[in-house]
């Protein structure tokens, strides 16, 4: 493993002046809320382990983790700082098929 001593860069700190939704998000959120299904949320520390399928192979991994974790805060009414653990997968499927599968638990 490689250690670089270097504080984390929020977010919230690599951008200035305020952000906002664009409509694309605006409808993706929506749309996103209707159709997770309703689940508990357990108590504590929690890990997260998301696939993102997408059909471009050229899609980057990372950005589309700080939506969908802003999003499953909104529907499911916790912190994110809760998160201790969090593991991301790729995959190429075909197009049409692209999705995104998740499983919050306990640590």
């Amino acid at each position: 493993m490689i250690k670089v001593d270097i504080k984390p860069l929020s977010v919230n700190n690599a951008w200035q002046g305020k952000r906002f939704k664009t409509p694309d998000y605006k409808q993706y959120e929506r749309d996103v809320l209707l159709i997770l299904p309703k689940i508990k949320i357990p108590k504590g520390s929690l890990r997260l382990d998301i696939v993102f399928c997408f059909s471009n192979k050229a899609s980057d991994i990372d950005n589309p983790i700080k939506p969908i974790l802003d999003i499953m805060q909104k529907k499911y009414g916790f912190n994110d700082s809760i998160i201790y653990e969090l593991n991301i997968k790729k995959q190429i499927v075909k197009k049409g098929k692209e999705s995104i599968s998740f499983i919050i638990s306990k640590l």
